[in-house]
């Protein structure tokens, strides 16, 4: 892989992780046109390390919210040792991240050798996917109150919004859209379901970025690690903006832009690509 296409797809991972329009599918194709999918479970750790770089993005953006999660779970379970229902809006938070974590964990390693399989990279199934999720996405912002906020959200809701998270396992799904989606149909504002898409987003991305980039190490040359240490910084500074672009967007805007932004994709990807 050369220098540019390093640069290219770690700047498309970077700004599509983050944006409900898939960065698998969008990474998929355009590792289809540069010719860099070799072998479909090397490319599927390449993108899971690249995601590295996002984490770091989400760490960046959010860093506030995690030092106040992280203090305030070890002040209520560790020092107080409070009840969860006596505990702080930032440790409960804290514990729902965790719970809404389970489902990706447990279905991901399960499907682990399907995902890293041909059926993740084909590009009817992406874009079967990206036109799926787009109508449960406009079904959601037809009908959800959007009137819940942080504090409102309950274990019930992280099981849900974690159980819709594995589904972006599916490549053209996209983590966000359908940890957003679900969080519309539960009520919550656009912001509190991106918010909290996002910091779901962290276990995920840290387990499967870190189990991938020990695997890769292994077998990675020095050319291979230089284009992936360059994918991941790009995908890491892109993905920030990324993060900032949305948040400011969804406070005024509903998400019909990527809602069009799917389904026409999907269209070229049907009558191009397949």
């Amino acid at each position: 892989m050369g220098l540019l296409q390093a640069i290219l797809l770690g700047l498309i991972q970077g700004l599509t992780e983050f944006i409900p329009i898939s960065s698998t599918a969008h990474m998929t194709i355009a590792a289809k046109l540069f010719g860099a999918i070799q072998n479909n479970e090397q490319w599927t750790s390449f993108m899971a390390v690249v995601q590295l770089g996002t984490l770091v993005s989400v760490f960046f953006y959010f860093g506030n919210d995690i030092k106040h999660i992280l203090t305030s779970m070890w002040a209520d379970n560790i020092t107080a040792r409070k009840p969860f229902a006596q505990q702080s809006d930032n440790s409960r938070l804290g514990w729902l991240i965790a719970i809404g974590s389970v489902p990706i964990i447990v279905i991901g390693l399960a499907l682990k050798k399907i995902i890293e399989g041909d059926a993740t990279k084909d590009i009817t199934l992406i874009a079967t996917m990206l036109i799926v999720v787009s109508v449960l996405l406009f079904i959601a912002e037809k009908v959800a109150k959007q009137v819940r906020t942080m504090e409102n959200v309950t274990w019930r809701d992280a099981v849900l919004i974690g159980a819709s998270q594995a589904l972006a396992l599916m490549p053209g799904s996209s983590r966000s859209g359908t940890t957003i989606t679900a969080g519309l149909f539960l009520g919550l504002t656009r912001e509190t379901a991106a918010r909290f898409s996002f910091l779901l987003s962290i276990p995920a991305i840290t387990g499967s970025g870190l189990l991938e980039l020990v695997k890769t190490m292994k077998h990675i040359n020095t050319g291979d690690l230089m284009s992936l240490t360059i994918a991941t910084f790009v995908a890491g500074i892109s993905g920030y903006y990324s993060i900032a672009f949305l948040m400011k967007y969804l406070r005024t805007n509903s998400t019909f832009i990527f809602i069009a932004y799917r389904v026409v994709l999907a269209v070229v990807l049907l009558l191009f690509m397949r």
